[in-house]
C-alpha cells in the first residue's frame, strides 16, 4: 500500500503520542493522588452506570456536536444542559487520538474545573478498508472526524485508545466494523475474528469495546447488529445502539431493531433524529422531529434496566451553527424524555 502525505502525518502523530507516553504515565499517577475525589466519584458514577440525580442514563453530549472550542463545549454542556457526562470525540481540529501531551492535560484540566466525567472514547477505531476486499463506494468519502489511519494502524490505533480511556477515567471506547461492503458475507467471519481479537485485548485492562451500528459501516441495522453480538460473545464487547443510523440506512430501528438485541448487552446509546425526503434519501433532523420513535425507545431503554450513556450526537444544522443546532436538538432530547415520563 502506498504512503500519501495524510497517512504519514498520521504516522508521525501515533509515533509522537509514544513518545510521549511515559511522561503522561507519570502524569496520570500524581493527579489520581492528587485529586482521589475527582476519581472516586468518577468510579463511583461507572460503577453505579447512572448519572447523579434520578436520570436512569448518563446523559451527555458529544463534544465536537457543540464546537471544536473544547472548553466552550464544557461549559455549555454541564453550565446550560446541566449534566455531568461529555463524550470524545475531535476537539481544537483534533481527533481525540491525535493530540498531543499538552493537549491531553488541558483537555483533563477543562473537564475536571466543569466537574464532567466522560463516557466513553468515541474514537475511529476500524473506520477503515477491510483488507484484501474491494474498495468500498464509502471509503473516504464519509467524515472520520480528523483522523486518517489505515488498516495496518488499526492495531497500534487500539493500543493508543485503551491508553486513552485510562487516562479519562472511562471504561469504554467505541469502534466500528469497517466500511460497508456490497457483499460482507465473504469476510464477515475475518471480521467478526479481528473485532474479537480487539475485545480480548480491551479485557485486559478491564475496557468495554463498543460496536457502533453505522450506516456506512457493515453493521447499521438493529438485525446486523444482533447477528454480530450472537458471533462474537465476549461480556466486554457491547453495542453502541445508533437508531438514528439504523432509520437512516431504511430500517425501523425501534420497536422492530431494538426487539431483536440482547438487551444486557447495549453498552451506550447515540441520540439523534431522522427525516425522509421525497427522493427517499435521509437528512438529520432534531430529536423528536423525525421518524425515530424515541419515546417509545426511551422507556424501553428505561424498562429494560439500561443505565449507560445517553449522548446527543446531533448532526442536524438546520438552526445555522452546530452549537444552535445541538441547543435546539437539547431541547428536543429533554422534551422527549419528559413525553416518556423520564427525569433527567
Amino acid at each position: 500500500m502506498g504512503y500519501t502525505r495524510r497517512k504519514v502525518l498520521a504516522g508521525l502523530g501515533l509515533a509522537a503520542l509514544d513518545a510521549a507516553m511515559p511522561a503522561l504515565v507519570k502524569k496520570a499517577a500524581a493527579f489520581a493522588s492528587s485529586s482521589p475525589s475527582i476519581l472516586n466519584s468518577a468510579s463511583a458514577s461507572r460503577a453505579a452506570g447512572t448519572d447523579s440525580g434520578t436520570c436512569p442514563f448518563r446523559l451527555a453530549v458529544i463534544n465536537d456536536e457543540i464546537t471544536q472550542d473544547f472548553e466552550k463545549a464544557c461549559q455549555i454542556v454541564s453550565g446550560d444542559f446541566g449534566l455531568h457526562w461529555i463524550e470524545l470525540r475531535t476537539m481544537w481540529d483534533k481527533n481525540v487520538t491525535e493530540l498531543t501531551e499538552k493537549e491531553l492535560e488541558d483537555a483533563r484540566k477543562i473537564l475536571a474545573d466543569h466537574k464532567l466525567q466522560v463516557t466513553d472514547i468515541a474514537s475511529p477505531l476500524f473506520k477503515t478498508d477491510w483488507p484484501g476486499a474491494p474498495r468500498s463506494s464509502q471509503s473516504e468519502s464519509r467524515d472520520q472526524f480528523h483522523s486518517d489511519v489505515d488498516s495496518s494502524g488499526q492495531d497500534k490505533l487500539l493500543q493508543r485508545c485503551i491508553w486513552l480511556a485510562k487516562f479519562f477515567a472511562t471504561d469504554r471506547i467505541r469502534c466500528f466494523d469497517f466500511w460497508r461492503l456490497e457483499d460482507q458475507k465473504p469476510y464477515r467471519l475475518e471480521i467478526n475474528a479481528k473485532l474479537q481479537e480487539a475485545a480480548e485485548r480491551c479485557a485486559k485492562d478491564n475496557i468495554i469495546l463498543l460496536l457502533e451500528n453505522e450506516m456506512s459501516c457493515n453493521t447499521a441495522t438493529g438485525e446486523e447488529s444482533a447477528a454480530v453480538l450472537k458471533a462474537i460473545p465476549s461480556k466486554n464487547f457491547m453495542l453502541n445502539w445508533d437508531p438514528g443510523n439504523a432509520a437512516a440506512i431504511g430500517s425501523t430501528p425501534y420497536p422492530a431493531g431494538y426487539d431483536l438485541l440482547p438487551k444486557g448487552r447495549i453498552g451506550h446509546c447515540h441520540c439523534k433524529d431522522v427525516v425522509r425526503k421525497p427522493d427517499k434519501k435521509y437528512d438529520w433532523a432534531p430529536v423528536g422531529g423525525g421518524i425515530v420513535d424515541w419515546v417509545g425507545q426511551l422507556q424501553a431503554l428505561q424498562r429494560d434496566g439500561y443505565h449507560y450513556g445517553l449522548s446527543l450526537e446531533t448532526h442536524w444544522r438546520g438552526a445555522g451553527t452546530p452549537e444552535a443546532s445541538t441547543r435546539v436538538s437539547m431541547d428536543g432530547l429533554k422534551k422527549t424524555l419528559a413525553k416518556a415520563g423520564i427525569s433527567c
